[in-house]
């Protein structure tokens, strides 16, 4: 076996990963996203886990890490993906956690769940109330998509467009240098 079993507990997702790659690529190779992008630079991080097995088989947490996670009031077999490295063979089980102004939440499905859950203890005015409010801020979102297209393929033309006259415009001015200094480039 060369290759390490990474079991997703939240999302019910199973996978393969060598030695040498990151939780958060593993986890992108499985299906498993999280909220956004890591900006290690800032210090803003997106990929808390939890790992409930297989803590043995990963690197030794990095100092961004520690500073990180420190603030966490439960920080046992917490770890950052973007900052774990798989580095043995064997069985690894992650729970991913959310983000939301600093805190972890429950994961999307798990809100999504409730929501429904909700949804079905209404009665029939507000479902459909709350069915139509959804259907205008689609259809809103839709116009927009729509209105704005224009704007952004024009944009794009013009890109183009500009990007051909700076190309002319070193051309002309390659064509003016002195022989001497043409072979300078």
């Amino acid at each position: 076996m060369v290759e390490c079993e990474i079991r997703f507990i939240r999302e019910e997702l199973t996978g393969l990963s060598v030695p040498g790659a990151y939780l958060r690529d593993a986890a992108h190779r499985c299906g498993v996203k999280f909220d956004a992008e890591c900006d290690g630079s800032a210090g803003v991080h997106y990929c808390t886990v939890r790992i409930d097995d297989g803590a043995e088989l990963l690197s030794e947490p990095t100092s961004v890490e520690t500073d990180y996670l420190s603030d966490l009031i439960d920080t046992e077999n917490r770890r950052l993906a973007c900052q774990t490295r798989i580095e043995r063979v064997g069985v690894i089980e992650i729970v991913t956690m959310e983000k939301e102004a600093g805190t972890e939440t429950e994961t999307t499905k798990e809100s999504d769940v409730k929501y429904r859950k909700d949804f079905a203890d209404l009665p029939l005015e507000k479902k459909i109330y709350q069915l139509v409010q959804l259907e205008a801020m689609a259809l809103s979102e839709t116009i927009s998509f729509v209105l704005n297209s224009p704007f952004s393929v024009g944009g794009k033309l013009v890109d183009v467009l500009a990007e051909f006259g700076f190309k002319l415009e070193a051309e002309e001015r390659a064509a003016k240098k002195p022989n001497e200094h043409k072979s300078d480039d």
